[in-house]
């Protein structure tokens, strides 16, 4: 009776997982926001070119005019996303909760994506108030792997927001009064030259905070 009983917890288990990986999420609630072969849930907009290479989104851009954008095509409130990033050359970002405006206008929280020295991890409104959270050379330097793949998890509940690049904490805000809902973006700066990559994008929501 025992070994029945098993077998049957057995097999729940395993339906139970296969039903979460046929949904396209994790069994720890992780869901992913790319399916690593095309642009599939998100849209282009502005300068430069985004191509999907290897698993990964990758925007490449030579001085032009217009930033260029990679929208998601859904909007999201709380959440905890977690990505990896390299940034080869040039200047980047990860937008949250932003909103888009002719013709190459992300407006909202954006954390830095980049090299040493341009504020990795620091917390920047474009279009506002500039710098919210800007790190240290030497905080930057300890936790940023130039040329490597890093991985950055962004959190946002409520007002509350907090990054962390590489296990390590790199910018936090508290009670923020900015938008609480909108699309995440990828950016690429205009006036240099871009080579950035982005992979393995999920994301865990919440429910909304009171």
């Amino acid at each position: 009776m025992r070994r029945r009983l098993s077998l049957a917890s057995l097999l729940i288990v395993v339906v139970l997982f296969a039903g979460q990986v046929w949904a396209g999420e994790s069994p720890s609630g992780w869901k992913p926001l790319m399916d690593g072969k095309t642009l599939a849930g998100w849209h282009p907009v502005g300068d430069g070119k985004w191509t999907v290479e290897d698993g990964a989104f990758v925007g490449r851009a030579n001085n032009e005019k217009l930033y260029g954008l990679l929208f998601s095509d859904k909007t999201f409130k709380d959440f905890k996303v977690r990505f990896k990033f390299k940034c080869l050359s040039g200047d980047s970002g990860f937008y949250i909760r932003t909103i888009f405006k002719q013709p190459d206008q992300a407006h909202g929280l954006q954390v830095q994506v980049g090299r040493t020295k341009s504020g990795v991890g620091g917390i920047y409104e474009s279009y506002g108030r500039g710098w919210v959270v800007k790190p240290t050379d030497a905080a930057e330097k300890s936790y940023t792997r130039d040329d490597q793949w890093n991985e950055m998890v962004i959190e946002a509940r409520g007002g509350d927001v907090t990054v962390t690049v590489n296990g390590i904490k790199s910018a936090e805000i508290k009670g923020d009064k900015g938008r609480r809902e909108g699309h995440f973006a990828l950016q690429m700066h205009s006036g240099c030259v871009m080579h950035v990559l982005f992979r393995d994008i999920e994301i865990i929501e919440y429910p909304p905070a009171p």
